[in-house]
């Protein structure tokens, strides 16, 4: 569908990249003038409008299509939960209810006689009456995969078994890695990176310019910003709904953008620096038995996902029951990961697992030998910084509010879905039409909208934004290189004009 000049009133602007007076391709892209014939640009505040206009135009172009990948690929991670009901269900429940559980001693037994190899290096209990008991085995030829036997506790009955990574099926692992990096390792991890690096840019500056809007749009009203004009026609349709949707999504995305941030490779090392100085990372158990010479490694962590501890021996299953059963005195409920100790110096971990609000994420160290508890860390403990990270990684994947939160992350990502879709549209609507025009999708917002800006935004937002280069890499990295292209494609088009 094409538009004429007409369709489009004036100073009506695009929060997708045109900020109109007429349509993008006849509006010049550079002054054609010479320099020495050219006014000193006056600053202005709407000169920051324009500059917004440009980065949000180069977002939604140029990066747009890394968040659609993300946005496509997070939607089929939402739903591992019942994928893996779906294909694994009968190693994930058991057939029939019982009455009782078997000892974790028994059902080791069953899982070490069907799958011998390896080393017992955690358990972790039923999540609820109908699932499985998880005996997870260290074999060396896995690499960093443990191999995971199900087992019915109330017969100690072996269910079957499967290759995990830290917990996560061969169907989640693979979706996970598709989601992350496209099954392309730490090169492929960019992608992500750079989606979630852009992702608050575009949508804070959509947000800015879509409740900001100037002049021939409709009376400012809380309706007019949350509500698509119905009435509107042709782009000025597309453009209300994309921004609309964009409203209605905006708290999301900036959560699901910071987020994924925190375990990003570059963002999130900084992210890691950060909570180091401000002394925001969860408590170490410690797991130094009394009277050993040194203390011993914080193992807990890992134990959280069905990890373990670097045990060369198999320990004994028994241990299992009486860790477990000191535990549950100690106050600790719902699922636990129990793993062994490392070595004859260190207590063993429990650590409960418990994903959904309220999350129950204490841990305790124990002595086998004697069954008493050595040291515990409280969830309630943990600082500021530390449950924020934890509780927004569960609220990111999905696992913080349960089905509910599934729903609403399947809904996000339908909905950026549609706004990047709208966006494009949009681009493609203000197309040029008539033969004589050069540019066949149209021109890019006009550019040297920096050189206007006021002073103290050049005084106060250079600064800023070399300090977001540092937090954010990839944001730091890809948008030097937008300005470059920019900076090379005005210096061809002025000696073109000269």
């Amino acid at each position: 569908m094409s538009h004429t000049t007409e369709e489009i009133p004036q100073n009506d602007h695009d929060p997708t990249g045109t900020a109109t007076g007429e349509p993008a391709a006849d509006r010049p892209d550079d002054v054609t003038k010479p320099a020495s014939d050219q006014p000193r640009p006056a600053r202005s505040w709407e000169a920051v409008r324009h500059l917004l206009v440009r980065l949000h135009f180069y977002a939604g172009v140029l990066v747009a299509p890394f968040l659609l990948v993300a946005a496509v690929t997070g939607l089929a991670y939402t739903f591992t939960p019942q994928l893996d009901q779906l294909v694994y269900g009968d190693r994930l429940r058991v057939e029939r209810v019982g009455d009782e559980p078997r000892p974790l001693a028994e059902q080791i037994a069953a899982a070490r006689a069907a799958y011998p190899e390896g080393t017992t290096a955690s358990v972790i209990t039923p999540a609820g009456p109908e699932d499985t008991t998880r005996v997870v085995l260290a074999v060396p030829e896995l690499g960093e995969n443990q191999r995971t036997v199900f087992v019915d506790p109330y017969t100690a009955e072996v269910r079957g078994e499967l290759t995990t990574w830290f917990g996560s099926t061969p169907l989640t692992t693979w979706l996970d890695d598709l989601h992350r990096n496209l099954h392309l390792g730490e090169t492929g991890r960019l992608y992500s990176e750079v989606a979630a690096s852009w992702l608050w840019v575009a949508v804070a500056g959509g947000l800015v310019l879509w409740i900001g809007r100037s002049r021939g749009q409709r009376a400012k009203s809380a309706r007019g910003v949350l509500l698509p004009d119905r009435k509107a026609r042709g782009v000025r349709r597309t453009r209300s709904w994309h921004a609309a949707t964009g409203v209605w999504l905006a708290l999301a995305l900036l959560f699901l953008s910071a987020t994924g941030l925190t375990w990003s490779g570059y963002a999130g090392e900084r992210f890691g620096r950060l909570l180091d100085a401000a002394n925001g990372n969860a408590p170490a158990l410690d797991t130094a038995l009394p009277g050993a010479q040194e203390p011993a490694e914080d193992h807990s962590e890992h134990a959280e996902h069905g990890g373990s501890g670097d045990t060369t021996a198999d320990a004994d299953p028994a241990d299992f029951d009486t860790a477990l059963m000191a535990a549950r005195a100690a106050g600790l409920g719902g699922t636990v990961v129990v793993t062994p100790a490392t070595d004859a110096a260190s207590a063993w971990t429990v650590a409960q697992n418990d994903n959904v609000w309220p999350v129950h994420y204490d841990r305790v160290a124990v002595d086998t030998t004697s069954g008493e508890i050595t040291s515990r860390t409280y969830w309630a403990d943990h600082p500021a910084l530390s449950k924020l990270s934890k509780l927004g990684v569960q609220g990111h994947m999905g696992v913080l509010f349960g089905v509910v939160n599934q729903i609403v992350l399947a809904l996000v990502a339908l909905g950026l879905t549609a706004v990047i879709v709208r966006g494009y549209r949009m681009w493609w609507q203000r197309r040029p039409t008539r033969d004589d025009r050069r540019a066949l999708v149209g021109r890019a917002p006009e550019r040297g909208a920096w050189r206007r800006l006021p002073l103290p935004v050049l005084v106060l937002g250079i600064p800023a934004v070399i300090a977001l280069g540092w937090a954010l890499p990839l944001l730091g990295v890809t948008l030097a290189g937008f300005l470059v292209v920019d900076v090379m494609a005005g210096a061809v088009r002025r000696r073109r004009t000269a």
